[in-house]
């Protein structure tokens, strides 16, 4: 059997090409399991897995969770807010008294950008990332990657815009690592403020007026303005007057939409705002594959899961 080059996914930057086709087609397998009367597999059956939420997550943790059932996976899941991370444990202190009692996966979400990766130095577990600050978001990149290739049939060769504050998102991050990979061409579009000055050395060309940039595309994703990392949580107006001006200037709907000689597919990996980035209309249209992203979302992770636990290292 194929198996991943890591024993972590701490990372799109971490994998190679064969490693997300490997993903996908193992993916394709558990699509149709999930889709049977009897949505259970036997497959990771003696193994147990942590969910380590140090942020608050709800369409991920909901995802990974049910994805470890379908895969007969004995599941913990951990809670900072109600942990004794909040009397001063550390990090490392946590997670080893978790696997302490034998726990052979750890599924963590942080605040701190590395986290995943400090972590992997220090303990003797399969860790997969699931967000870690504005740094990456793994698991995201690979469903959304993965479900553009359901609706168009690839992603080499793709013209993919990612439109709204690429500056403290993870998701855009880690997207931008997946499509290229696969030989998609990536632009990114939003106010000057929202676009990091490193974005150029990546690869990725940069649009500010949406109209122009939906022209060129095959795909739009739209991401939401992530208020809670822009000082730390309030609004902060040196990004943009208001989310009416952002609004009009950024947001995807149907007038745009119809301006266009062509059918593009739309994307949001959620929460959705709507009537700031993106309509209802649009959200609900026929262009959109939202859904299809968070129904996919539960084949990859189990893919994901199943992969790492199949590879040569894993601490069993």
């Amino acid at each position: 059997m194929e198996s991943l080059s890591t024993k972590h996914l701490l990372g799109i930057k971490q994998l190679n090409p064969n490693d997300i086709n490997l993903i996908f087609e193992t993916a394709d397998n558990f699509k149709e399991v999930i889709n049977r009367p009897i949505k259970k597999v036997p497959s990771l059956r003696d193994i147990t897995i942590a969910n380590l939420f140090f942020e608050n997550s709800t369409r991920t943790k909901l995802s990974f969770e049910l994805a470890e059932k379908r895969l007969s996976a004995d599941v913990i899941n951990f809670s900072a807010s109600a942990s004794s991370v909040t009397k001063g444990e550390t990090l490392i202190d946590t997670v080893n008294n978790i696997l302490a009692m034998k726990v052979d996966m750890v599924v963590m979400r942080h605040p701190n950008p590395g986290a995943g990766i400090f972590l992997s130095k220090h303990i003797n577990a399969n860790i997969i990332n699931a967000g870690d600050g504005a740094h990456e978001h793994p698991t995201q990149a690979l469903l959304d990657a993965y479900s553009i290739r359901e609706k168009l049939g690839g992603v080499n060769g793709k013209n993919i815009l990612i439109v709204g504050d690429i500056l403290h998102s993870r998701v855009a991050l880690s997207n931008i690592y997946c499509l290229q990979k696969l030989g998609a061409k990536v632009k990114v579009c939003g106010p000057p403020t929202l676009i990091p000055k490193y974005i150029k050395s990546l690869g990725v060309d940069v649009s500010y007026k949406l109209d122009e940039a939906l022209a060129w595309c095959d795909i739009a994703m739209m991401l939401r303005i992530q208020l809670e990392r822009q000082n730390g949580g309030e609004f902060d107006v040196k990004y943009f007057p208001t989310l009416r001006e952002y609004s009009n200037m950024y947001g995807l709907n149907m007038q745009r939409l119809n301006k266009l000689k062509k059918n593009i597919v739309i994307m949001h990996p959620g929460p959705i705002n709507r009537g700031v980035e993106i309509s209802s209309e649009v959200a609900d249209s026929s262009n959109s594959i939202i859904l299809n992203q968070v129904e996919n979302g539960v084949a990859i992770r189990m893919a994901v899961l199943y992969l790492l636990a199949s590879t040569p290292s894993f601490s069993n």
